[in-house]
C-alpha cells in the first residue's frame, strides 16, 4: 500500500470508528502560510502588469526586468499548478466532509481534527475578499474541546456551500 492511500485509509479508518456517515467530498484547507503565499503571489503578479506598463511608456531599460520578472511569474504559476496537483493526489491539506462529522488533515496528510457534528455547537465563518487577499475563515467551536480553525482560499471555494450545507442539515447554526 503506497503513502497516498495509507493516507486515505487513515482518515476513513477515523471517519468509520467514529461512524461519521458516508463522505461528501474532500476540499482543499489551508493555514496562514496559505494565505500569505496567496498573497505574495498576487503581489508579485500586480508588479509584473506595473513593469509590463512601464515596458510600453518608457524606455527599453526595462526590457531585462519585465524579462525576469516573466520567468518568474511563469516559475510561480507552474509551482502553484504542481502544488495544487501534489496535494490533491496526497490528500495534503485537506478537510474531508461526512455526512455526520468532518476531517481535517494536516500539511503531511495526517489526520489533525476529527469533528462530529453532534459536538458542534457553533460554525462561525468570515470572508475577506480583496484583490490581494480572497478566503474564507472557518472556525468551529465544539464542546468539551478545541475549536477547530481553517481557511478556504478562493473568491467562492466549492467548500463554503458544502460545509453549510451540512452544518445545516445537522442542526448547526
Amino acid at each position: 500500500m503506497g503513502s497516498e492511500q495509507g493516507r486515505q485509509a487513515s482518515v476513513r479508518d477515523r471517519a468509520e470508528a467514529l461512524g461519521l456517515g458516508e463522505e461528501r467530498g474532500s476540499y482543499a484547507v489551508a493555514g496562514l502560510w496559505g494565505a500569505l503565499a496567496q498573497l505574495a503571489r498576487r503581489f508579485l503578479a500586480g508588479v509584473f502588469v506595473a513593469l509590463l506598463v512601464c515596458l510600453v511608456v518608457l524606455s527599453s531599460g526595462f526590457q531585462k526586468g519585465v524579462i525576469t520578472m516573466g520567468a518568474v511569474m511563469l516559475s510561480l504559476f507552474g509551482l502553484t499548478l504542481a502544488w495544487r496537483g501534489l496535494s490533491a493526489r496526497f490528500g495534503l491539506r485537506r478537510c474531508y466532509l461526512y455526512t455526520r462529522g468532518l476531517v481535517v488533515t494536516s500539511t503531511f496528510g495526517r489526520v489533525r481534527h476529527v469533528v462530529a457534528w453532534t459536538e458542534v455547537t457553533e460554525l462561525k465563518w468570515m470572508s475577506n475578499l480583496t484583490l490581494l487577499l480572497a478566503f474564507h475563515r472557518f472556525e468551529i467551536e465544539r464542546r468539551g474541546a478545541g475549536r477547530v480553525a481553517f481557511l478556504a482560499l478562493g473568491i467562492k471555494p466549492q467548500l463554503v456551500d458544502a460545509l453549510q450545507t451540512q452544518a445545516g442539515a445537522n442542526g448547526v447554526r
